[in-house]
């Protein structure tokens, strides 16, 4: 199949282009159902030869250009309707009914605020011309209305406020907040691509709309991507500076697995400059070795990295409800845990239990909850690398922690 991308050089389209390139070159396995021959990737540098062609070759079309921040409100007519006139007209040229997706907004509903929206008009306009073009030709279209569009590459200070507050946080300039009780319905780019895969795929999602409202419906007239977000800007700020404080605090905010949390604060990461990409971290240095805290999580405790020179024992501590990982790295060492107080079977301590480790065989020891404990470095010239996990972050002001020799 070939496709058409317009607008291939905006946000969606940069998004979408590298990700219909990872199908075409066979790095992405996950849309087995999709095969592609070549991306037609169409933007204002391009020629009406170029477009000519590409219409008449394309299985699939993407028409996500389009006018967000016009110099004079009629650019908006001419951009959002005038340019969709040439797409359609230049297909039905060749006789190529290739099913048409077309990028429209939630302002198209002219519902509310949006009711004089000159935008809103001309996405309107554009989409009433799609569903002409449906009638008289039979070809398929998809129109779908997005919500406020989000995640990386998008454009600061242009028409994303997420993509501002991202973009002024990460680079610690000022952000203007004027009502942080406003709600915003939030689509990101990454479930976008994924909506516009189902619709190459033949299973793109149906709707229709009450005002502003996404209603689902099978045979509705419209289009959405299922899954958006909704979270007040107060909220959204508040997360991005917990994002930005991370390297000093090393504590990680939940991230659940498709939370707005967890996108969001992937989309944040894309506008770190340069000099923040790394951090350094605070080394805890005796003649012992060192030992240095790596990341600290809300419910899921903290990750440490211990460095034990030649012939150095660590630990001889025990805990009451704090346990730990221990996984040696690189090196070769000796753990050794014993139960707190005597055998009642033979009076005598508990015996000592013991685990030979090697950065060769890696594996995970588990220190017990009362259970005295130390990590032994049996080698004569090499450091003992391991990486730690306790299962709470460590509070000094009850460190849970005891001494006695293993």
């Amino acid at each position: 199949m070939n496709i058409l991308v317009t607008g291939s050089a905006g946000f969606v389209g940069r998004n979408l282009v590298e990700n219909l390139k990872n199908i075409r070159d066979g790095k992405n396995h996950t849309r087995p159902g999709i095969q592609i021959d070549n991306i037609y990737e169409y933007d204002l540098g391009n020629t009406k030869e170029q477009l000519d062609e590409f219409c008449k070759d394309a299985g699939f079309v993407f028409h996500l250009a389009g006018v967000n921040r016009p110099k004079n409100p009629e650019e908006f007519r001419q951009g959002n309707y005038g340019f969709s006139s040439v797409l359609l007209e230049t297909l039905k040229k060749h006789g190529n009914k290739a099913p048409v997706m077309l990028s429209s907004s939630i302002q198209a509903t002219l519902a509310g605020r949006f009711g004089t929206s000159e935008y809103g008009l001309s996405k309107k306009a554009g989409e009433e011309l799609f569903f002409d073009y449906a009638k008289e030709t039979g070809a398929k279209v998809l129109v779908y209305r997005f919500p406020n569009l989000v995640g990386k590459w998008v454009r600061p200070n242009y028409n994303s406020a997420v993509g501002t507050f991202c973009n002024n946080i990460a680079n610690d300039l000022p952000i203007t907040v004027n009502d942080p009780s406003v709600e915003l319905e939030m689509l990101f780019i990454d479930d976008l691509v994924e909506e516009m895969f189902d619709a190459l795929e033949g299973k793109e999602h149906h709707c229709e709309f009450e005002g502003v409202e996404t209603i689902p419906d099978e045979n509705g007239r419209y289009c959405c991507a299922p899954v958006t977000h909704k979270a007040t800007l107060g909220y959204i700020v508040e997360c991005l500076h917990t994002f930005h404080d991370q390297p000093g605090t090393l504590i990680m905010p939940k991230i659940a697995p498709g939370s707005f949390e967890k996108k969001l604060y992937s989309m944040y990461l894309s506008y770190l400059p340069a000099e923040k990409v790394a951090f350094d971290l605070k080394m805890n240095c005796d003649d012992r070795g060192s030992f240095t805290e790596l990341l600290k999580t809300v419910d899921h405790g903290q990750f440490s990295v211990n460095i034990s020179k030649p012939g150095i024992t660590k630990g001889q501590h025990w805990h009451n409800s704090k346990w730990e990982f221990f996984i040696v790295v690189a090196g070769h060492g000796l753990i050794q845990e014993r139960r707190i107080g005597t055998d009642p079977q033979t009076g005598k301590p508990y015996e000592t239990i013991e685990f030979e480790v090697s950065g060769d065989r890696i594996q995970a020891v588990h220190m017990l909850p009362g259970y005295t404990h130390n990590i032994i470095n049996l080698s004569e010239t090499e450091n003992l690398v391991t990486v730690m996990w306790a299962n709470e972050i460590f509070d000094p002001s009850h460190p849970d922690t005891f001494f006695e020799i293993v």
